[in-house]
C-alpha cells in the first residue's frame, strides 16, 4: 500500500489515499521513530472532485481526531501536487466541516475554523490556570512567563487526561513576546509534544488575541517555526509551509 510522508513545520503525517479505515495498531506501527515510518499521525484523503477533497485524521496512539490543523495544510499541497484540483484555491471537508484553502508557491493559507471557548472562567489543573476551548478539536492555553523552562512532559499529560476533559485534551503553553506574537510549545493529545500544529497554534493565538491583547495577525513561533494567524468575521486562518517528504509503501 502506498504512502506520502508529508510536514508542515516539522508536525509530520502519513498519507494514505481512501477510502480506507487504518488498523488502529497499524497506525502506532507506522508512527514509530525508530521501527516504522516515523511520523505524528496517518491522514487518509480522498478527491471528490476538481475543486474538493476530504481528510480523515488518526494521532500516533491510533485514536482519530476531529480535525488537524497543519495536517489540512499538507493534503492541500499533496492535492495541488497531484493535479487534483484545477485551481490553488479549493475546499477541503473533514468532520468538522469545510476548509477553504490556497496553495501558494511556499505557504497554504486555510480556514481553521470558529474558535469557540467552552467556558468564560480558568480551570486550575495541577497548579495550572487553563483556558478551554476548541478549535474543531479540544484545547487547554496556559499563560507562562518563560515557555522554554516550562515541564511540558510533566504539565501535558496531567492537563490532557483530567477528568474535566472527558475525550482527553491538546495543551498549549504560551508565552506573550515583548514585541508582539507569541511563543508556544504544544502537547498534543495521543502524541505528546509535537513541533507544531496548526489548531494549537490558533487556539494559542486567540485566546491571546482576546485576554492579552495581542495584535493580529498573531505570529506564533513553535519548535519547528512560525504560523500566522489571522481572524476574521468567518473565523480562524492561518498561514504556513507544507512540504512533500518522500513517498514509498508498506504492507
Amino acid at each position: 500500500m502506498d504512502f506520502v510522508k508529508v510536514q508542515g513545520l516539522g508536525n509530520d503525517f502519513i498519507v494514505f489515499d481512501g477510502p480506507y479505515t487504518p488498523d488502529p495498531d497499524d497506525i502506532v506501527r507506522w508512527c514509530d521513530r525508530r521501527r516504522g515510518i516515523g511520523a505524528d499521525g496517518v491522514l487518509v484523503i480522498e478527491r471528490i472532485s476538481n475543486s474538493r477533497m476530504s481528510m480523515r485524521y488518526w494521532n500516533a496512539d491510533g485514536g482519530e481526531a476531529e480535525m488537524c490543523g497543519n495536517g489540512l495544510r499538507c493534503v492541500a499541497r499533496l492535492a495541488y501536487h497531484r493535479g487534483w484540483m484545477d485551481e490553488q484555491s479549493f475546499i477541503v471537508d473533514t468532520s468538522v466541516g469545510a476548509h477553504p484553502v490556497t496553495v501558494g508557491a511556499s505557504t497554504v493559507r486555510a480556514f481553521v475554523g470558529v474558535p469557540q471557548v467552552h467556558r468564560t472562567d480558568t480551570l486550575a489543573i495541577g497548579g495550572i490556570d487553563v483556558h478551554p476551548m476548541a478549535v474543531g478539536n479540544p484545547h487547554a492555553v496556559t499563560f507562562v512567563d518563560e515557555v522554554d523552562e516550562v515541564p511540558v512532559h510533566e504539565l501535558g499529560p496531567l492537563v490532557e487526561n483530567d477528568p474535566l476533559f472527558p475525550d482527553r485534551t491538546n495543551v498549549e503553553f504560551v508565552q506573550v513576546l515583548e514585541d508582539g506574537g507569541v511563543s508556544a510549545r504544544i502537547w498534543e493529545r495521543g502524541v505528546g509534544e509535537t513541533h507544531a500544529s496548526g489548531t494549537g497554534a490558533t487556539a494559542s493565538a486567540y485566546v491571546a488575541h482576546t485576554i492579552k491583547g495581542v495584535a493580529q495577525p498573531v505570529a506564533v513561533h513553535l519548535r519547528g517555526g512560525v504560523l500566522e494567524i489571522s481572524f476574521d468575521d468567518d473565523g480562524a486562518w492561518m498561514d504556513g509551509p507544507a512540504e512533500i517528504v518522500f513517498s514509498g509503501s508498506v504492507s
